[in-house]
């Protein structure tokens, strides 16, 4: 090979070098637009949209204060426990009104919150900024009377990170886990096998891990067709959960059909709920 040929490559290379170096900084300082979705339109009044619900506001340790609904029970039978719902990295909670009273009918008070930064909060959502917020809504249903062991977390998909991680810290009665992974890395790889992601990512969400060792009875719900999560990253989590109460495989469902937030989901709560209350 020449002199002139081997410059060439060399200049080659390292133009391709750049190139990937430009990719991945730009990957690394935007990779959060890539992981949360917020509907940061402001919402309106609880009592609006579902009758009897009121709004309730989280304060979290980090001095935001953020809007969230609190739905109590109507059912013929109140279980007299409460449902953190704990939703997922898109919409804001206008969205899960409908889930919400789903839950309500089967006895159910809920606190649907809203992470920073959705339905018209401050502030921008991160792992650490989410963690405090499950934090402070935890907070609110104990001075709305429902102690911990008096509480089901509910987490969909991004939010069963958000509760395996809460559980560790505020043990409940029980947590259900809707399309849940075993780790974000595990769902960016799967989507980007091109991207260096467990390298690049900051927000990490192990739902695996911070269920180890917890004692605390889980249920884990899940369609057999979803697209967002692999269906076998959401097996996993369940075949790996140490105090596993219930596998709920939902027929022909992808991540965000209606029935993933409807009466087969909302029932597998309730039942979760009979058993520890």
């Amino acid at each position: 090979m020449s002199r002139q040929h081997r410059t060439g490559l060399g200049r080659g290379l390292l133009v391709v070098l750049l190139l990937g170096g430009t990719v991945v900084a730009m990957l690394w300082a935007l990779q959060r637009q890539l992981v949360y979705f917020p509907d940061r339109t402001r919402v309106p009044p609880a009592g609006e949209v579902v009758a009897g619900a009121r709004d309730v506001t989280l304060r979290t340790a980090d001095g935001l204060e953020l809007g969230a609904w609190f739905v109590p029970a109507t059912g013929p039978v109140d279980t007299g426990m409460a449902v953190l719902l704990a939703p997922g990295n898109g919409g804001n909670r206008a969205g899960r009104a409908g889930f919400a009273e789903e839950l309500g009918r089967r006895g159910l008070a809920v606190l649907l919150m809203d992470y920073r930064g959705y339905g018209g909060n401050p502030g921008r959502p991160s792992e650490d900024g989410l963690a405090a917020d499950a934090d402070a809504a935890a907070r609110a249903l104990v001075e709305l009377g429902y102690p911990p062991h008096r509480t089901i977390l509910f987490g969909e998909s991004l939010g069963t990170g958000v509760v395996a991680a809460l559980q560790a810290r505020h043990p409940p009665a029980g947590v259900v886990l809707r399309s849940p992974f075993t780790d974000l890395a595990d769902v960016g790889s799967h989507h980007y096998p091109w991207m260096p992601v467990r390298a690049l990512l900051r927000d990490r969400f192990p739902v695996v891990a911070h269920l180890a060792t917890s004692e605390v009875p889980v249920t884990v719900v899940y369609g057999d067709r979803d697209s967002v999560v692999p269906t076998a990253l959401s097996a996993r989590v369940a075949d790996e959960a140490p105090s596993l109460v219930e596998r709920v495989v939902v027929g022909g469902a992808d991540h965000n059909d209606d029935v993933m937030f409807g009466a087969p989901v909302a029932d597998a709560v309730a039942r979760l709920a009979h058993r520890v209350g």
